[in-house]
């Protein structure tokens, strides 16, 4: 069994990390070199490191082996790493692997006797900062554009959850990626992440976590070098089922939106509208969904829920939940620890929630759901859009009018119709409003870790020459 290999694999997923200061110094050092070999060197690199398309390094780790390092790095069930996560993880390094060879300037028309163009260059070193809850994802989101345009990195994992990237990182490396091209160091935020924020050696940041770390790191590279900063932050996404869909797909639907992940997603279905008639039976349902939900140690087959990340989430989690309480919503189902051992939260449904309750405003991040009723697309539109987020949304509806209307609407980066946290390498992610700046995943991506340089040469020679 993969869960009776983790000694093993913990011994194998150290990795020597350097401080922000020498890192950084030494990508610089190194930038001249890789930025011309990369076009050739990332794809070639790539296939070494995955030499199939369902499995990342079968002959150095299999992927049953790499999905429990993820399940133990952060506690997530093992069927979801090893299902949905690593396919995604494969297929974002495929995806950018391909972009290399492709990325080129433009040949651009101007008035008078000149040849003008554009090549697009590297950006430089880039500082990356990954979060906790989809540390394996998060290492390809960042890593793969950055190195496709020819860029040297430094990434700082989550303190938390450490393992994986940093046994990627040894897998790339001996693949044959360059030395000082793929630097992985971990530590604290105040301490290593500030460092790699306000260096004045990283040339790019890309930062994914909580909308208030996203402002301190904003202003820390706007003090530096006023580095380029691409952020995804935080949200409280709105789920709207109306009137016309079968209830009992939207209960499912809406349960995974926000379940998923222990409800550690920045898109999380948090604040789940439903319309005022078919509201009773949604409610009855969802409580029903949730009890079955089940919870336990995430390495057994069919769990749905491992624990959240740390004891800091857990009471976070449950202090969000006694607020709900205290607020006059009506506790449903859940709402306190899951057993004597361990960080398990009960799957937890509130229904009669206001908007101006903590638990309808704030992002939980855990398995608290929060049914709100409405009468009208008027009115939805309104409310779900009352918030200070704008990182995603979701949509259940038969009427296609309805889901047009919705989605031109909503004030987020992504809105799913009759389906939820459907990604892929070629979708753009990022967030409206406090949710983030950029963009990221897809081509995009691509222009957040490239220069743009116009070479502007006379047809003629000058009368000077």
């Amino acid at each position: 069994m993969a869960a009776r290999r983790i000694s093993s694999l913990l011994s194998r997923a150290v990795y020597a990390s350097s401080s922000i200061g020498p890192a950084s110094l030494l990508l610089s050092r190194g930038f001249v070199v890789w930025r011309f070999e990369c076009s050739v060197g990332i794809s070639e690199i790539s296939q070494k490191v995955d030499n199939t398309n369902v499995s990342f390094t079968e002959k150095v780790m299999p992927i049953d082996e790499l999905a429990a390092l993820e399940t133990w790095n952060n506690g997530k069930p093992y069927e979801q790493a090893a299902k949905s996560e690593l396919p995604l993880f494969v297929r974002l390094f495929h995806y950018y692997a391909g972009w290399a060879d492709k990325i080129h300037g433009l040949t651009v028309p101007a008035d008078g006797d000149h040849h003008v163009q554009t090549l697009h260059e590297p950006i430089g070193v880039a500082g990356q900062i990954i979060p906790w809850n989809f540390p394996l994802i998060m290492f390809a989101w960042k890593v793969g554009p950055a190195l496709a345009c020819g860029n040297t990195i430094v990434l700082k994992t989550a303190e938390q959850t450490p393992l994986t990237a940093l046994y990627v990182a040894k897998l790339f490396h001996e693949a044959g990626l360059p030395p000082g091209v793929l630097n992985v160091v971990s530590g604290y935020g105040p301490t290593a992440g500030a460092a790699l924020a306000s260096h004045m050696d990283v040339d790019k940041l890309a930062f994914t976590g909580s909308t208030d770390t996203g402002k301190i790191v904003l202003e820390l590279a706007a003090r530096s070098n006023l580095k380029p900063v691409t952020l995804e932050l935080g949200g409280k996404s709105p789920f709207i089922v109306c009137e016309d869909g079968d209830i009992d797909k939207a209960v499912e639907l809406a349960h995974f939106a926000l379940f998923f992940n222990q409800g550690q997603c920045c898109c999380a279905g948090s604040r789940t509208f439903v319309h005022e008639r078919v509201y009773d039976e949604f409610l009855e349902k969802s409580k029903k969904r949730a009890l079955r939900r089940v919870v336990g140690d995430p390495f057994k087959t069919g769990v749905e829920q491992g624990p959240q990340i740390d004891e800091e989430q857990f009471q976070k989690v449950l202090r969000y939940i006694r607020s709900g309480i205290d607020s006059n919503a009506t506790l449903e189902c859940g709402g306190g620890r899951l057993g004597n051992k361990g960080y398990f939260v009960e799957p937890t449904v509130f229904s009669d929630v206001k908007d101006d309750m903590l638990i309808a405003q704030d992002e939980i991040f855990g398995p608290v759901q929060s049914i709100l009723k409405f009468k009208d697309i008027d009115e939805v539109i309104k409310r779900a859009n009352a918030t200070r987020y704008g990182l995603a949304a979701g949509v259940f509806t038969k009427n296609i009018n309805t889901a047009n209307t919705l989605t031109r609407a909503l004030r987020a980066g992504t809105v799913w119709v009759n389906c939820f946290d459907v990604f892929d390498a070629a979708i753009p992610f990022g967030g409206y409003k406090m949710s983030g700046i950029g963009r990221e995943k897809g081509i995009y991506s691509l222009n957040n870790y490239l220069q743009v340089k116009a070479v502007v040469t006379p047809l003629k020679n000058p009368a000077w020459l």
